[in-house]
């Protein structure tokens, strides 16, 4: 399938939040702070951020801000080591690892710089794994999948093997993955830092196209261009948020 790729600038009015509406994501008073040797380093000070259902969150920040150990944290990787996080009004922070990993495969999807498919799977089988562990199988499970890669366009690529894909394939299988469960959120660390600027657009073009869809997005960048097509950014340095804005004028992409 052949995608061309048009890129604009567009005026977004950007309402705030109904202070009625529940947020999906609430951190009160994060800390993580990790022990290196004898020395002790605060990667996140004092952090309190809400996501509503259907953002979609850039979050921004020079190396050493905080911006992966946030993302751990969101996707419930890593615990703080001091406050809440509350997801849908559960606090998970302190949660049994069982309890954990239940709530990871159900609720977030994963999308890496490293893509993390294995290697001697097909796209197929790759995009299947997180319906394994839910308990799907047979035919629903490999329909469902299928479905996800038709979706990003890699409808005739479900026997290949990772190596037989560019890595903009590749990274649209991963994308293919973290939906197929159909999760609460999508969290992408870098997700188009191995990429070629074309590869990076399409990337970031399938994924405003599914915020527009519904699905919520918290996607940690260092790169400005890619937190220009948020509809909102925070910005972190040395562990703190100092920065929450909405953006009135956001990069818009689209594949026609």
């Amino acid at each position: 399938m052949t995608h061309s790729l048009n890129v604009q600038n567009a005026p977004l009015e950007v309402q705030p939040l109904e202070p009625s509406a529940p947020p999906m994501i609430r951190l009160t008073g994060v800390t993580k702070r990790y022990r290196m040797g004898s020395v002790i380093i605060g990667a996140l000070l004092d952090v309190s951020l809400e996501v509503a259902r259907g953002e979609f969150v850039s979050i921004m920040g020079p190396s050493g801000s905080g911006k992966s150990s946030l993302l751990q944290i969101l996707g419930a990787l890593d615990a703080p080591t001091e406050g809440q996080y509350e997801l849908e009004g559960t606090d998970i922070a302190r949660l049994p690892d069982a309890e954990l990993a239940r709530i990871r495969n159900r609720s977030f999807g994963f999308v890496f710089q490293a893509y993390n498919l294995f290697s001697e799977m097909t796209a197929l089988e790759n995009v299947e794994l997180p319906l394994i562990y839910a308990g799907v199988y047979g035919r629903a499970r490999r329909e469902a999948a299928r479905a996800q890669l038709e979706a990003v366009g890699l409808g005739d690529r479900l026997t290949h093997l990772p190596g037989q894909l560019s890595g903009g394939q590749q990274q649209r299988v991963a994308i293919a993955r973290a939906l197929v469960s159909d999760p609460t959120l999508i969290l992408g660390d870098e997700p188009t830092g191995n990429l070629s600027t074309r590869d990076g657009d399409e990337i970031l073009a399938i994924l405003a196209r599914l915020n527009e869809g519904g699905v919520s997005i918290v996607l940690v960048t260092h790169d400005e261009r890619v937190g220009a097509l948020a509809k909102r950014r925070v910005r972190l340095e040395d562990g703190r948020v100092v920065g929450d804005e909405w953006i009135a004028q956001r990069t818009v992409l689209g594949l026609t």
